[in-house]
């Protein structure tokens, strides 16, 4: 039988009137939110970030797939706020942290924003409250690391107020998964939390998947991304290998994935980006040799993907070579600085490290990406201000190479081709052109 305080919560959201709050506005929270605004509830969003509380509050937009249409709507229904005053967490009724959980310098987990989002809400919290986790981390951190410090207040998780696990799933610039479309897999301390958590998730999203355990919940989420990690380094050490022997792994691969069972194609590339995938894998090898155990495969996958970047700018240099020129010196533009194609998240963006590491080689370096209009200021890069240039053939013209890093839609190919001397392409993205091929380089 649900405790008193679980069935008030239920009631609050089966009737809509409860409010939920996000903590942390980027990629992940500004989706979650339009998905419970759409869905009737009323929303109110936290950010450390005073810029963009104030940027939402005026109506606008600074996430490419969330539109300025889409915030006034929700200003204009009275169904959203937003604040950087964390003494307001004590208001909703739900709170989903949605905050990074990066790694530190020795690519150990750092639960820092966890732990201070916990220990600002632990402040406030009150009884029949609700926090949800949905920042990737490894099994065990909510429950040995969160609700630790939420009782630090003296109120009792599970009975007093509610704790669960159910961890973001998102894929930026896919426009057939929203923040709604996609089933969400909710694990809890408890049965009363298991309760308010799948009930509020069931009034959002297209489908709830409730665990035993939030320790199932966090290792579902680990599990997928080490899924894609380890596939997509397969294929980068194929590439490397199928390169020696002057096979094209793009053409294996469509081969390959004509099988209509056993088989699922993953692709190469110069390395990989996102929060997700670079990132998660290593949660778990961490945890592994906490536990006097060794993730191999985890740590294979990582040391082939961490490597491409240096292959790319090797094969860059062999490249150039051919036109007599050394990479010190050559203009060389770097098409697409965000992670991944149409979508302007620049995390952890494998362009970042091909653009470091053709600096340090004296390289007279510009960028283009029509989403990410500047460079933007990364942790782990020392790199100097620029700006995106306008493709144009005198632009294209006057470089030594242009290197395909991130295969945007808007970029015209064919164009590219056309006009450049050299274009090295790390996304198969020129497939399609037809002339002047003979400028091409696969890598």
């Amino acid at each position: 039988m649900p405790s008193d305080a679980c069935q008030t919560l239920l009631q609050s959201i089966s009737d809509h009137t409860c409010t939920v709050g996000v903590i942390g506005l980027g990629y992940v929270g500004l989706p979650l939110i339009d998905a419970f605004i759409n869905a009737g509830f009323s929303c109110l969003g936290f950010d450390v970030d005073p810029k963009k509380v104030s940027t939402l509050l005026e109506g606008k937009s600074y996430i490419k797939h969330i539109e300025d249409a889409k915030i006034g709507n929700w200003l204009a229904k009275d169904r959203f706020d937003a604040t950087a005053d964390m003494a307001r967490l004590a208001e909703p009724d739900v709170l989903l942290i949605c905050v990074p959980t990066p790694l530190d310098s020795a690519r150990d987990p750092d639960l820092r924003y966890v732990e201070g989002t916990c220990q600002a809400i632990a402040k406030v919290l009150r009884a029949g409250q609700m926090v949800v986790l949905e920042s990737t981390t490894y099994p065990t951190t909510t429950r040995d690391v969160m609700v630790p410090i939420l009782e630090q207040n003296g109120l009792s998780a599970g009975s007093d107020f509610f704790v669960a696990y159910s961890p973001e799933r998102e894929d930026p610039g896919n426009p057939d998964f929203s923040a709604a479309g996609i089933p969400k897999v909710v694990g809890a301390i408890n049965e009363d939390s298991l309760a308010c958590a799948t009930a509020l998730y069931e009034s959002a999203v297209a489908g709830v998947v409730p665990v035993s355990s939030c320790e199932v919940a966090e290792a579902a989420k680990v599990l997928e991304n080490i899924y894609r990690a380890v596939n997509i380094a397969l294929v980068n050490e194929l590439k490397v290998l199928f390169d020696e022997m002057q096979i094209d792994v793009w053409e294996v691969i469509n081969a390959a994935k004509t099988k209509p069972f056993g088989f699922q194609a993953f692709y190469p590339g110069p390395g990989l980006g996102g929060h997700c995938i670079p990132i998660d894998p290593f949660y778990l090898s961490w945890l592994a040799r906490k536990q006097g155990s060794n993730a191999r495969f985890i740590e294979l996958a990582g040391e082939v993907n961490r490597s491409m970047p240096g292959y790319v700018v090797s094969r860059t240099s062999e490249f150039l070579n051919e036109f007599r020129k050394p990479v010190r010196g050559s203009k060389i533009c770097l098409l697409g600085m965000a992670y991944k194609k149409d979508v302007d998240d620049p995390r952890e963006s494998p362009s970042f490290e091909l653009m470091e590491l053709l600096l340090e080689q004296g390289a007279d370096l510009t960028y283009s990406d029509p989403h990410v209009p500047t460079l933007p200021p990364m942790r782990h890069y020392d790199l100097p201000e620029l700006r995106s240039q306008s493709l144009t053939p005198e632009f294209l013209a006057s470089q030594d190479a242009v290197l395909i890093a991130t295969d945007h839609s808007a970029f015209d190919y064919d164009q590219i081709v056309e006009h450049a001397a050299l274009v090295i392409d790390t996304r198969n993205a020129t497939s399609a052109v037809t002339e002047h091929r003979d400028k091409i380089r696969k890598c």
